[in-house]
């Protein structure tokens, strides 16, 4: 007993240090996605080949996806602090060979390596908070750690735009080095956890099953319709070999000994509800942060760097109402305060939807502002309530979980919002009255992401192209929509007597 109090105590002394460490493992990963987003359009531009545009994202976002509930359940295993640092070493050599690719293709290769680190950083770190501070601390601490997502995406834009202006687009991966191994260094040094020693199962085969059926699915939503038709053979065998490694999935963690998704924690209603929401809020985040920049700088023909500010405006809104969901958690409820959330999503979406050219930037940046304001609303409150169901041992399986449906819903976001985009815009090109048009393929909307290319093309051209585009990304932006609307009907299931205290 006297053993155990020691051990409590010294916990509590470093968690200040523990928790900024966590804080900066956040804002490795935070940045990354913010910082990349507005870098896009340069790198397009550089390494060309805007048909495999949406791939970049989804690379990156499959193995992130595929390895979080893997890392998330090995946590629980072994410890956060061992699995952490692999994910983040590997995350940081990703990086590093990113800002070496020398063509779209070689990128999303090495985007490949370093979704598969990337994987452990944010639910590992949220874990970490979840097993450090009590019941009553999460809903408070909660809100700075979403503050990290604010500030990374204020800087992430503006140093994103910077850099590309200034030194090139390779250094947006790179400028994460120093910051992970700080992280690392500060964990190692402070988080000191008990593992009991024992033969630990490690459930391989559904994460293969699982990694087979996600890889599937997003071949099927990047290149339906484009380089493979949706009536094919190839695209009925591809749908039903999903359907096939997802039934394997499903049956195999039910008679598991310790599955990597314990779908026991399902049965909760909250857990349920969240996840679900979670899945359609992920689809809805991705497109806006995949596509607004693209749209920004090819369309309203603005810089980089206002192309970054109209995303971070949503980080803005992000950690301002994560911080008052903490608040709101204690003296509303869960119900209550991820409701106003899903009103707050469905009020961006629909400013995106009513979004023209003509109306500037400044109307970009409120729709982004409002959509940030309805995912730290919502995002807070999912995760306190998730993490106060569960025990310690399934703690880091049930955050990992929701991580999981979040990304799940980008990765399968990103796909097929590529898709409709890609699609859409072949369609128009091909509608066209300028021959020269016709014969276009998705490519050629490279030109419209630079001054200097926009400057190259006719001025007939030039039109027709962006007029593609909004037209393209108006299509993104309707399902944007269905997704928040969905998100809001779910959140109405929510228990309405669940409270924080």
């Amino acid at each position: 007993m006297d053993q155990t109090d020691n051990n409590t105590q010294i916990k509590q002394k470093y968690r200040p240090f523990i928790l900024a460490s966590v804080m900066l493992a956040m804002f490795v990963g935070a940045i990354e996605a913010t910082i990349v987003s507005t870098a896009m359009p340069a790198i397009a531009a550089d390494l060309g080949g805007f048909q495999l545009y949406s791939w970049v994202f989804s690379s990156y976002l499959l193995m992130s996806t595929v390895s979080v509930l893997i890392y998330g359940k090995l946590s629980d295993l072994f410890g956060r602090r061992p699995v952490m640092t692999f994910g983040m070493v590997l995350f940081l050599i990703g990086s590093i060979l990113c800002g070496f690719a020398v063509s779209m293709e070689w990128l999303i290769a090495f985007r490949f390596i370093q979704g598969i680190g990337a994987g452990a950083v944010l639910p590992i770190a949220t874990t970490i908070v979840g097993d450090i501070y009590t019941k009553e601390e999460r809903a408070k601490i909660q809100g700075y750690l979403s503050s990290v997502w604010g500030i990374s995406a204020i800087m992430g834009p503006a140093i994103g735009g910077l850099l590309v202006e200034t030194v090139g687009w390779q250094y947006v991966f790179w400028v994460n080095i120093p910051l992970g191994i700080l992280s690392l260094t500060g964990l190692w040094i402070f988080l000191k956890e008990d593992i009991e020693k024992k033969k630990r199962y490690v459930d391989y085969k559904g994460a293969a099953f699982l990694t087979a059926t996600l890889t599937i699915l997003l071949y099927l939503l990047v290149e339906g319709g484009v380089s493979v038709s949706w009536t094919s053979w190839i695209v009925l065998a591809l749908i039903a070999a999903a359907l096939m490694f997802l039934t394997f999935f499903i049956r195999h963690e039910l008679t598991a000994e310790d599955p990597m998704m314990p779908f026991s924690i399902w049965k909760n209603r909250s857990i349920f509800i969240a996840n679900v929401v979670s899945l359609a809020t992920g689809v809805l985040l991705i497109g806006i942060s995949s596509y607004l920049p693209a749209f920004v700088t090819g369309v309203m023909e603005q810089s980089a760097r206002v192309a970054g500010f109209t995303l971070t405006a949503m980080s803005i809104g992000w950690p301002i109402s994560a911080v008052v969901a903490g608040r709101l958690l204690i003296k509303i409820g869960y119900y209550r305060t991820s409701l106003i959330g899903g009103c707050a999503l469905v009020t961006g979406a629909v400013f995106f939807v009513l979004m023209d050219p003509s109306y500037g930037p400044l109307w970009a940046a409120m729709s982004s502002f409002f959509v940030g304001v309805g995912m730290g609303l919502t995002t807070t409150s999912f995760i306190v309530s998730i993490q106060s169901a569960v025990p310690w041992n399934q703690r880091g399986a049930a955050t990992a979980a929701n991580m999981f449906m979040r990304n799940l819903g980008s990765t399968v976001g990103v796909a097929l919002l590529g898709g409709i985009l890609n699609s859409q815009l072949r369609s128009s090109f091909k509608e066209s009255s300028l021959e020269e048009v016709r014969s276009f393929d998705v490519n050629a909307v490279n030109e419209l992401l630079t001054a200097r290319g926009r400057e190259s093309l006719d001025p007939s051209v030039l039109d027709v192209l962006q007029q593609a585009m909004t037209t393209g990304l108006n299509s993104v932006y309707l399902v944007v929509f269905l997704f928040a609307a969905i998100s809001l009907v779910l959140i109405l299931f929510l228990p309405k007597n669940d409270r924080s205290s």
